[in-house]
């Protein structure tokens, strides 16, 4: 069963702003959040994570290509 995350989890675990957060939904490039009532939201734990994977190999080739800069 998926947790449920509140927008303070998926911002720590994301390192994102609120409205950061909202831009990339609209854009269609975040998961979208559930509404649990008509002023809550949530994220599906597992969809956050899938997103924060799918950036990490971009973030890697950055750093290698600074890091072998920087030499």
């Amino acid at each position: 069963m998926d947790r449920l995350l509140r927008k303070p989890d998926v911002k720590d675990a994301t390192g994102l702003s609120s409205s950061s957060i909202y831009k990339l939904m609209k854009a269609g490039k975040f998961p979208r959040a559930v509404q649990l009532t008509g002023h809550c939201v949530a994220w599906k734990e597992s969809e956050i994570a899938g997103w924060i994977d799918s950036r990490c190999p971009a973030a890697e080739t950055n750093v290698t290509e600074i890091n072998l800069t920087e030499r």
